[in-house]
């Protein structure tokens, strides 16, 4: 989570996205990362914020819990002009979360990515506001641990350093499991690295590796492999060339082996706010010398501004400006639908509704290896086959007429949300289906949320329609009851089609809390998929395990490997996913499941579409594939990896977009 600043551009909401986190509006996102969520969020005095959210795994650890409280308690206390400043926190919360100033402006790293380094004056005055940051951050005993480019804002008044406190939170301690260190390769000390130790040197460590990568726009310890770059950090000399001689000084006294031998950071803030004030009076007079270290910071800052996006509700829901979510709510052939039904009432069934599953894709069921996904529709005839009466236990008309409308400020957070994230997803929808969302309804002793609608299309358009829909609506509960809302009973939705000559009619219905991941069962309920492809699946547990980074020399290899070469197939294909922007290891990523024998591949980058993150997914898959058929043929046996996945990043958790078992260069997609 502490990649992710406050100052990015505002991304819509998506299907399950809270509508109010404790004081603050919601009025959609920021972006994501690995600890959680960040929100656009609105006080009610106009105030914008940016509020975290962590991830719910995460939330259900007691001693995660414990460190996030302990280090929201001491961030509250931290205060200065180069800080982000912690607005409110609820670390007791069922899914803890903090609101921080929302501030304009690119990460250090964006900036240097497309405008290259800083220079003269600026760079003077982003060593010594950086430098007071840290100082204001140890002055009340917080760690950061997490000082690197991507949590440095640029903003118009000079430079702010984001989530003080908040990695140290997250990280808890330095190894989280034997041998595997926490941290990103090249702004960890050398210390850190040796002893698994992290303190107030190692922060001034990644301060002098920051300034010098600010002054010249190179890593100072270079890139490659993990263990490659921890070797450089442990006994190799950084890359200062380029530095001014007088800051250059200073940051090789940042970077010394021994935390020891290194400067405070009040000491380090000290002397670049007298070189600082050096570069002034070169251009100044003495007496036109602003007054103080935040003033002068301030009058030599030239950084351009970024754009500031506007905060507001999305109001033109013309399909040309498509709803972020719906790009990663794929088509049934994509992704797949969701476990639960498509129900139909017959004409004149009052009493118990008839109750059919959607013979969708799903990404539960894999394909075989290397296969394309595509979407499967219902007949007519394959509904009939498979409808199966209910028990009375079922959703149906009569349940439907004892409904009421939303009571308290839970009720009504839901029902906004649904109202709002199906709305949206409803004209995302292909021209021949016009789907309406009338009315969000409660059952509380049967525990049921319903949705009614009206909807035009032909058959095909309509279960397409619905599938899409059901999808939205069950992570919109999933996630605003289950994390904000716990105290609500509700753990049914049930989906009712007005309008119609013969009544209503209940169309669909499942349990969003059993079915965490809103997904269709398309299996025999043995875990696994019934046309005897696989029994083997890519899970939320897996990519965690991925995203550990590891110590095995081969794994590291042959994801470097495999990172580079998808690094530059996605840059090849920029035309085809639609972006100028160069990506590069801060959003396409490469790790292990040993359990599992899998090597995943993810993508942290949102702002592709559902053809896009397709076309994407398709190319990194055979990547992937070819990467760990090449090494076994190489190693044997000693290469345990079989298998690849690709997931990129969903609404609350990573979507699998492909996956395969592999044993040749045959059984990987083209």
């Amino acid at each position: 989570m502490s990649a992710i600043g406050s100052g990015g551009i505002v991304q819509p909401a998506r299907p399950g996205d809270p509508s109010r986190i404790g004081p603050y509006r919601i009025i959609g996102r920021l972006g994501a990362g690995g600890m959680g969520t960040v929100h656009a969020g609105v006080a009610s005095d106009g105030m914008r914020v940016a509020v975290k959210v962590i991830h719910p795994e995460q939330a259900q650890e007691p001693e995660f819990r414990a460190r996030f409280r302990r280090e929201v308690e001491l961030s509250s206390r931290v205060t200065g002009p180069h800080l982000v400043p912690l607005l409110a926190a609820d670390p007791d919360a069922p899914t803890p979360w903090l609101a921080t100033a929302y501030v304009p402006g690119p990460t250090l790293n964006e900036h240097v990515l497309t405008r290259g380094p800083l220079v003269e004056g600026s760079l003077y005055a982003f060593a010594a506001a950086t430098a007071q940051a840290l100082a204001a951050i140890h002055a009340v005993g917080v760690v950061h641990r997490d000082v690197k480019p991507q949590n440095v804002l640029l903003t118009p008044v000079g430079p702010r350093v984001l989530d003080f406190g908040i990695a140290h939170a997250a990280d808890g301690t330095s190894v989280t499991r034997t041998g595997v260190m926490t941290g990103t390769p090249g702004w960890i000390s050398p210390e850190q690295y040796r002893q698994g130790t992290a303190g107030p040197g190692g922060d001034m460590f990644a301060w002098g590796a920051l300034v010098a990568y600010t002054a010249t726009g190179r890593l100072p310890f270079g890139a490659g492999a993990p263990d490659v770059v921890a070797f450089r950090v442990m006994s190799g000399e950084a890359d200062l060339d380029g530095i001014p001689a007088p800051l250059r000084v200073m940051v090789e006294k940042a970077l010394a082996k021994e935390p020891g031998d290194r400067p405070s950071a009040s000491e380090a803030a000290h002397e670049c706010t007298v070189l600082l004030a050096s570069q002034v009076t070169q251009v100044a007079s003495a007496d036109a010398v602003p007054a103080t270290a935040v003033d002068l910071i301030t009058s030599v800052w030239q950084v351009p501004a970024a754009e500031d996006p506007a905060w507001r509700a999305p109001s033109d829901r013309s399909r040309s400006k498509k709803r972020l979510a719906v790009t990663l709510i794929l088509a049934a052939g994509v992704i797949g639908g969701l476990a639960g039904g498509v129900a139909t009432l017959l004409p004149g069934d009052t009493a118990g509704g008839r109750h059919a599953k959607a013979s969708v894709a799903s990404t539960s069921s894999p394909a075989p290896a290397g296969s394309e996904r595509s979407s499967t529709s219902t007949t007519k005839e394959d509904k009939t086959a498979k409808q199966q009466t209910a028990g009375d236990s079922s959703a149906n008309v009569a349940s439907w007429n004892q409904t009421r409308e939303a009571q308290g400020a839970g009720e009504h957070d839901v029902a906004r949300a649904v109202l709002h994230d199906e709305g949206v997803v409803a004209q995302e929808l292909s021209d021949g289906a016009d789907f309406t969302p009338e009315t969000v309804r409660f059952h509380a002793s049967r525990r049921e949320v319903y949705l009614s609608y009206r909807l035009t299309a032909d058959e095909q358009g309509s279960m397409y329609a619905e599938t899409e829909i059901a999808k939205s609506m069950c992570l919109t509960l999933r996630d605003l009851i289950l994390r904000l809302h716990p105290d609500l009973p509700y753990r049914t939705y049930v989906m009712v089609k007005e309008g119609q000559a013969q009544g209503p009619q209940v169309t669909w219905q499942d349990d969003f809390v059993t079915n965490s991941r809103c997904q269709s069962a398309a299996d025999d309920g043995t875990g696994q998929a019934t046309d005897g492809s696989q029994d083997w699946q890519p899970d939320d547990d897996g990519l965690g395990q991925a995203m550990i980074p590891s110590t095995d020399s081969a794994e590291i290899r042959v994801a470097d490997g495999a990172a580079r070469k998808i690094i530059a197939g996605t840059n090849g294909m920029r035309q085809t996913l639609g972006t100028d922007r160069v990506l590069g290891n801060t959003q396409l990523k490469v790790g292990f499941d040993p359990d599992n024998s899998v090597m995943y591949v993810w993508s942290d980058y949102v702002q592709w579409n559902e053809k896009q993150v397709d076309s994407w997914a398709s190319m990194a898959a055979g990547e992937a594939c070819r990467a760990v058929v090449s090494e076994r043929e190489s190693a044997g046996s000693a290469w345990p990896y079989s298998r690849y996945a690709v997931a990129e990043i969903g609404g609350s958790h990573y979507m699998m977009i492909r996956w395969g078992t592999a044993t040749t260069q045959a059984d990987c997609p083209a």
